[in-house]
């Protein structure tokens, strides 16, 4: 199985910055893709931005041209860079992996969220 860890989420003021890390751990060779989702009080959990089976990365029309999601294999951590930031990107941010795990059958794992709020 795939174990998560969110961090780097935090206060930040309207037009700031800031980046998220997933820290991955487990059956690392299983995953397939792996991406950051988000929810807003009172709404549904919603993609943000993430990689593809062919490891292309796939964002949100909310988000394309202000936030990056990357990655550093070598330390299996997963970045989100979230820059011009908006009261609107305030929600808990949750990184997520799909790995397979044999007989035509996947698996999605969750990490435990990491809060961004976006205010004066």
């Amino acid at each position: 199985q795939v174990h998560l860890v969110e961090s780097g989420g935090g206060l930040v003021q309207p037009g700031g910055s800031l980046r998220l890390s997933c820290a991955a751990s487990g059956n690392i060779l299983g995953i397939y893709s792996m991406g950051w989702y988000r929810q807003a009080p009172g709404k549904q959990r919603e993609l943000v931005a993430r990689f593809a089976g062919d490891g292309s990365a796939e964002y949100a029309d909310s988000v394309k041209g202000r936030f990056t999601i990357s990655r550093d294999n070598a330390k299996n951590t997963m970045f989100l860079q979230m820059n011009s930031l908006k009261p609107e990107d305030t929600a808990v941010y949750y990184c997520n992996a799909v790995e397979y795990i044999g007989s035509g059958q996947s698996r999605v794992s969750w990490g435990q969220g990491t809060q961004v709020t976006v205010s004066s």
